[in-house]
């Protein structure tokens, strides 16, 4: 490639995008560790994207109206951290980029929401990004249904790699992207033909153009080294009805001598002499993390450029009536409506009194009914398992091409994709999202549920068929394991109520927990309403709460979640009829149980009874309650899984696995 021609057609362009590359490769050796070669080989792109496409404000980086800029590629984070310098967001300073990959520092291996302004997600996990983006699209199509194009009206851009297209998550979202034409969806793609293994051709023959095409894109390519090829092709793809990929074709590493178009320079640093024969070759006469005022001036520019555009986005937002305008902001702001609250207490006071027998996922959906009601920014849905899930309430419509107003979403069976989507949505503020599927497939939504926890997203997950009750499907479908999984992710809120006052309680918490993905593990068979006096307190948010307290001196205490609580319940009735006082603590969630003051807790699970815990999953975390928390290991026992379960109808699976009242009084009166 004749470098210095491409220098000389365009030498502005030429200049900022080298400011891009200089950097990349400077903070990667300074920290000798990353991934160089993508932000040198998109450098072009990004450069034409954010000079001439890009709605921003380097100035007001929270503007609600702003453009998404999305990395998917995450692992070549340079590329964002060198763009938010140079336009000039406050936050990201030159000693953020000398300080790449270091502790306390905001410029970590791979972009990390929460960390600086404009970083719109966390991406790494590869894939992720791209299916984010679906949400986020999609939340502002709903907001600008709602609100008008004069309020809402922006682009969500995605820079995805080879990588990102190889995962199976990239599948499940541009499906559900190019179904819903989300016009408003540009991907670029990263077509280097590198991976860290070498030439994608080593494992993958895909023709993306032809699948993109397939499932519903529209499909266009540029000279990713062409400024005015990549400005042709952005221009045609924000003309689309439909979702746009733009192929990119680039080479990996541009500039470096030796180690461009190879896995060489993927993940690992130039080394000094490389970055000193590229410096050459970019005419680049300058040291490391040192730009020249004429390019740090032309990038700043860029970033103040949107500056117009916000001030005539926010005299059009002043023109909306006062009610709109605080509805809006309530929205974005993440607040749930003053009137959840006391709606949710009225349920609950009608539940109390008319006690209803109901499964917990018929309960959610009881609660929903409540809940859509008041909450006009839920958006809901389920990865094909509507009538299973309950999610969908009366009135919500179903959100598609034809209906934007529309607050149910048919996923279809992506519940990866569904997951990501959500994060997306949250992430674009001004709408709720949850969604359901069966709670053993988490295993499939597990990459993006861990994401929702570590970027602190308020997404509700709805899993129903929470154990052997759901019976007859078998082991395939039945949960053991994965109340433990998920009671191990650092920042999941795991709800397993067990009735429907518990069950609203659960969404409650879920709706009014600003930082915190929630999952409600809800049955699939009917349970009998066990809270008949009603409280305005909600008692889940405390954890855990004696549910009925012992007769007599107090000898046994019993711990059960959800469908459990029940058999608890009826043990008690066995051992009390033989004179052995027996409280029951049901613990709807562990975590905010944990959270509570240690007083409470002594209160809850005080020192010397025995202590049994029933649940129809695996033991492991229970012994944190049954022989932690002033508990004993010589009086404590497990009633539950030790295994995985069995397709026959519920009732027999709890007998044959000895998840009974009769088994729970034994194993009572064998600690005594």
């Amino acid at each position: 490639m004749d470098f210095e021609a491409l220098r000389q057609r365009n030498p502005d362009h030429w200049t900022k995008a080298t400011a891009i590359r200089a950097l990349t490769m400077d903070a990667v050796q300074a920290a000798n560790s990353g991934h160089p070669g993508m932000p040198m080989g998109m450098a072009d792109v990004a450069t034409v994207l954010f000079e001439k496409h890009l709605k921003f404000d380097a100035g007001a980086p929270d503007w609600a109206d702003r453009d998404r800029f999305i990395l998917s590629a995450g692992h070549g984070s340079m590329l964002l951290y060198a763009l938010l310098h140079l336009t000039g967001y406050a936050d990201m300073t030159l000693d953020q980029i000398r300080n790449f990959r270091q502790m306390g520092g905001i410029t970590a291996g791979h972009p990390e929401y929460g960390h600086a302004k404009g970083i719109e997600t966390t991406t790494g996990p590869l894939g992720q990004g791209l299916a984010n983006a679906v949400g986020f699209a999609m939340a502002e199509e709903a907001l600008r249904a709602e609100f008008g194009a004069k309020v809402v009206d922006h682009r969500t851009w995605v820079i995805s790699g080879d990588g990102c297209l190889m995962e199976g998550i990239s599948q499940e979202a541009i499906g559900l992207a190019g179904m819903q034409k989300l016009s408003r969806l540009i991907v670029l793609w990263d077509n280097n033909d590198i991976s860290i293994d070498g030439r994608i051709g080593l494992s993958d023959i895909t023709d993306q153009r032809a699948r993109f095409a397939a499932s519903g894109w529209h499909v266009v390519s540029c000279d990713g080294h062409d400024p005015a090829d990549i400005d042709r092709a952005l221009t045609e793809a924000k003309s689309s009805d439909r979702p746009v990929l733009v192929d990119c074709k680039t080479i990996i590493g541009f500039g470096s001598p030796n180690k461009s178009d190879s896995a060489g320079v993927h993940g690992s640093p130039l080394g000094d002499s490389e970055i000193a024969a590229t410096r050459e070759v970019y005419g680049w006469p300058y040291g490391p993390f040192e730009i020249p005022d004429e390019a740090r001036k032309a990038w700043q520019a860029i970033g103040s450029r949107g500056a117009s555009a916000r001030a005539e986005w926010e005299g059009r937002f002043q023109k909306l009536s006062g009610a709109k305008q605080a509805e809006f902001t309530r929205r974005m702001g993440g607040e749930a409506p003053k009137k959840l609250i006391s709606a949710l207490r009225a349920l609950k006071k009608q539940v109390s009194e008319t006690a209803p027998k109901v499964a917990t996922r018929k309960s959610s959906e009881m609660t929903l009914e409540v809940i859509n009601a008041v909450m006009p920014e839920t958006i809901g849905g389920s990865a094909d398992l509507t009538g299973s899930n309950n999610t969908k309430t009366g009135g919500m419509g179903i959100f598609g091409p034809e209906n934007r107003k529309g607050r149910y979403v048919h996923f279809g069976i992506r519940e990866h994709g569904m997951a990501a989507a959500m994060n997306g949505m949250a992430l674009h503020g001004g709408v709720r999202p949850y969604g359901g599927t069966f709670l053993c497939f988490t295993d499939y939504a597990r990459g993006a549920i861990r994401l929702s926890a570590l970027m602190g997203l308020p997404v509700t997950y709805v899993m129903t068929h929470d154990s052997i009750g759901l019976g007859e499907d078998g082991p395939t479908h039945q949960p053991v394991e994965h109340l433990a999984m998920l009671r191990a992710t650092p920042n999941v809120n795991v709800f397993r109520p067990a009735d429907t006052v518990e069950t609203a309680e659960a969404w409650e918490c879920a709706l009014t927990t600003p930082a915190t993905p929630s999952v409600l593990a809800l049955s699939r068979q009917n349970l009998p309403t066990l809270r008949l006096e009603h409280k305005m307190k909600n008692l889940t948010a405390q954890g855990a709460y004696v549910l009925a307290e012992a007769d007599g001196p107090r000898r046994a205490i019993l711990m059960a979640t959800g469908s459990e609580v029940e058999i608890a319940m009826a043990a008690r009735d066995i051992l009390q009829a033989e004179k052995i006082g027996t409280r029951v603590v049901s613990m709807p969630c562990w975590e905010l149980f944990e959270d509570q003051p240690e007083s409470y807790r002594r209160k809850v699970l005080p020192a010397g009874p025995v202590r049994v815990a029933v649940e129809a999953a695996i033991r492991f975390g229970w012994d944190r309650w049954l022989f932690g928390e002033r508990g004993r290991r010589e009086k404590s026992g497990f009633v539950g899984m030790h295994g995985f379960g069995a397709s026959a109808p519920a009732p027999e699976l709890y007998s044959h696995f000895g998840i009974t009242a009769e088994a729970v009084a034994d194993k009572v009166r064998s600690l005594l």
